[in-house]
């Protein structure tokens, strides 16, 4: 296993973590026997940074990773959990989090303690509630050791959050297809230059990256001298960044943990050659020209008068047809768009055909017509509005819980 030095905190993270919001046994449950064995396994393999979060397994990802780590394995590692933040109406509802996370844990204290899922209007709504305050007291007690955020927003936006405080580390999306999405390469570099270390999450989209491709990507794979799984492109690609220090693989099955760590022990920063690295473009450009809507994330459409998310509208659009995952990306795009974690919807329905952002489209785009068929694929169905509610009633289900337990 390689290690990369985190750069404020100087811990030498494995390259590889350990993800536990796809444990084995499914999202509703968890089987807590083979869950366990997984992770004692990946520790015992070299992997030192395992990463979970209130909602992952609804709840029981904490729990299963705090039994996993006795016997010894504690020490052997670095914990990552994150602060549900859409379910904070005040700053006593912080402390509560936490301090329920470290019980779930059964520890004193969590390593890296991450806002979870911001965005800037998020960012702007837990400054009004005390989030500096919070961030700061939760160092200084001992129960956090570092703090840091995960991101799903516009670029500016996270170069904004990365100025408003002295974070120690950030986690974003970045992979072969979403290198200009959400905080991108660009923002990668921008948190380096700030000697902010980053992980990534969703390397594989999920899984998507790994499995079977379209025609066309793996025609170019098949083509280099050298055979390689469609998961170690992706990988190695990632890491090659000089900037990245962990990349976060949800991974259940022991295969593919021995998979990934085979593939982790060689991937060097600036390792890939010249030849490497163009195959992945052009894998990269083969995705595209399957893609719906030709968008490259560029954010030059950005911001929009009705807040409408426009890359991410398109990103999530794209996926369901390249990847035939309908519902799982039409879940996402209401959960992130939508108004569900505290923030300004950003829905293509919003739109009202202003035509401002057709003006600054690099690749001429008809945005407005575009967005329609958005709106009608992932907002236009009778279903809609039951899973906005379920979705809704799922992420405030821990603030009905502690509701429940301050009556009684």
């Amino acid at each position: 296993m390689l290690y990369r030095d985190m750069p404020k905190t100087k811990d030498k993270l494995s390259i590889l973590g350990f993800g536990c919001m796809r444990l084995p046994g499914g999202q509703t449950n968890v089987n807590e026997k083979e869950a366990i064995e997984q992770i004692r396994y990946a520790i015992d393999q070299g992997i030192n940074y395992l990463d979970t979060a209130w909602p992952y397994h609804n709840g029981k990802s904490e729990v299963v990773l705090g039994k996993a780590l006795r016997d010894g394995y504690r020490e052997k590692v670095k914990i990552a959990d994150k602060l549900p933040h859409w379910l904070c109406k005040t700053r006593d509802d912080m402390e509560y989090y936490l301090n329920a996370q470290l019980k779930r844990l059964d520890q004193e204290v969590i390593d890296y303690y991450l806002i979870h899922s911001l965005d800037g209007a998020a960012w702007d709504h837990l400054q009004s509630l005390g989030i500096m305050d919070f961030m700061d007291n939760a160092k200084e007690s001992g129960k956090a050791a570092n703090i840091g955020f995960s991101f799903h927003g516009l670029r500016d936006d996270f170069k904004q959050i990365i100025d408003d405080y002295d974070w120690d580390f950030c986690q974003i999306q970045f992979n072969i297809l979403d290198k200009h999405f959400q905080a991108g390469v660009e923002g990668l570099d921008y948190a380096r230059s700030k000697n902010i270390g980053v992980i990534i999450m969703e390397p594989l989209r999920g899984g998507s990256l790994a499995k079977k491709l379209p025609d066309q990507v793996e025609k170019i794979y098949r083509n280099f001298p050298t055979a390689r799984s469609n998961a170690e492109w992706a990988l190695r690609w990632i890491w090659n960044h000089p900037g990245v220090v962990t990349v976060l693989s949800g991974m259940n099955h022991k295969d593919q943990i021995d998979e990934n760590i085979q593939i982790a022990e060689k991937a060097e920063v600036g390792s890939l050659s010249t030849e490497e690295l163009n195959t992945v473009e052009n894998a990269a450009a083969a995705f595209r020209s399957l893609m719906k809507v030709p968008c490259t994330g560029c954010q030059y459409c950005q911001p929009c008068p009705q807040n409408v998310n426009i890359p991410s509208a398109f990103t999530f659009y794209n996926n369901k047809y390249l990847f035939k995952q309908g519902i799982m990306n039409r879940g996402f795009y209401l959960m992130q768009l939508g108004d569900m974690q505290q923030r300004r919807p950003a829905l293509a329905s919003q739109c009202i055909s202003c035509g401002l952002c057709v003006k600054h489209c690099p690749q001429h785009i008809d945005i407005p017509a575009e967005l329609k068929k958005v709106e009608k694929e992932f907002e236009g169905k009778w279903t809609t509005k039951p899973l906005m509610f379920m979705l809704k009633q799922a992420l405030s289900q821990g603030r009905k819980k502690r509701e429940r337990t301050q009556d009684e």
